[in-house]
């Protein structure tokens, strides 16, 4: 048991620097570090058995990045804004295989357990896994299709412009037709 303790340590020492951790110690009487090692747990729980797991990636896979983003953006070290550019492609790219993602998780097993790590994987700056795809896969694959994606943005533009004005039309036309209805029953 001594061990255990001895490894913990280190792991308070960093706790420590997390205000919202050390408020929560002081009003659970739980030390930090088995709060940590508890969410943790429970979060790789939900995450194994699946319970709200689709909720916690796409959180893990956001929030974090998105926080990183705003950081980039308002320092004056324009690196990190490429990493979380590249990091955005790539998030957008893999979040069109989520309309898959009812077959993935049935004959997946675990399958919200490896999109957390691939999330985990892509995001992080050890790692820089969405820079490796991007170089290694994306670029290539969007410069050479770039001016088909460029044309059906620009139909597909068209169109919702072209859609927007019909149903305003139509709106307009209904309210207009309420409006007429309304005034005619009441001088009835």
């Amino acid at each position: 048991m001594e061990a255990i303790q001895d490894k913990l340590v280190p792991l308070r020492a960093q706790l420590d620097q997390i205000p919202i951790l050390v408020e929560a110690e002081k009003k659970t009487k739980i030390p930090k570090e088995y709060l940590v090692i508890g969410g943790s747990l429970l979060f790789a729980f939900l995450i194994f058995v699946g319970v709200g797991a689709g909720s916690l990636c796409s959180i893990v896979g956001f929030l974090y990045p998105a926080f990183k983003s705003f950081e980039a953006v308002e320092s004056k070290n324009h690196g990190d804004d490429t990493q979380w550019l590249i990091y955005w492609v790539v998030y957008a790219f893999f979040g069109v295989i989520t309309v898959f993602e009812p077959i993935l998780v049935y004959w997946i097993p675990f399958y919200y357990a490896f999109k957390l790590a691939f999330l985990l994987w892509c995001m992080l700056p050890q790692t820089k896994g969405a820079k490796f795809l991007y170089d290694s896969f994306l670029k290539d694959f969007l410069k050479k299709n770039e001016s088909k994606i460029d044309a059906a943005l620009a139909d597909a533009t068209k169109k919702a412009g072209k859609l927007a004005t019909e149903a305003s039309a139509a709106a307009s036309e209904v309210v207009g037709a309420a409006v007429t209805a309304s005034s005619s029953s009441k001088k009835d």
